[in-house]
C-alpha cells in the first residue's frame, strides 16, 4: 500500500504507523461504570470499505495524517493533514 503524504510525496506504508479510527470517542465520567469503560477501552467497528484512520508519519516528516481508505482493497482515497481537518 503506498500513502502519498501532503508534505512528502508517495510513500511506502512501513514509513508511517496506523495509530486507529479518525473518530471522536465519548470518554464516560469516570463513575459510568466497568460496562461502560469496558466498551469504550475495548470496543471499536471494524468496517469493511471506507474508513478514516489516523496515521503517523515516523519514517518521514512526523506528520499526523487522516487517511480515507478502502479496507477490503487498500485504495487510499484521500491523505489529509490532520491539523487542517474538522470532520
Amino acid at each position: 500500500m503506498r500513502i502519498t503524504c501532503p508534505l512528502c510525496g508517495e510513500r511506502d506504508r512501513r514509513e508511517f504507523t496506523y495509530k486507529g479510527h479518525a473518530i471522536e470517542l465519548n470518554r464516560p465520567s469516570p463513575d459510568a461504570g466497568e460496562d461502560a469503560w469496558d466498551a469504550y477501552v475495548h470496543t471499536r467497528e471494524n468496517p469493511a470499505g471506507t474508513t478514516r484512520d489516523l496515521w503517523y508519519h515516523e519514517g518521514g516528516c512526523g506528520a499526523w495524517l487522516v487517511v480515507t481508505r478502502d479496507t477490503v482493497t487498500h485504495e487510499v482515497i484521500e491523505t489529509e493533514l490532520a491539523r487542517e481537518t474538522a470532520r
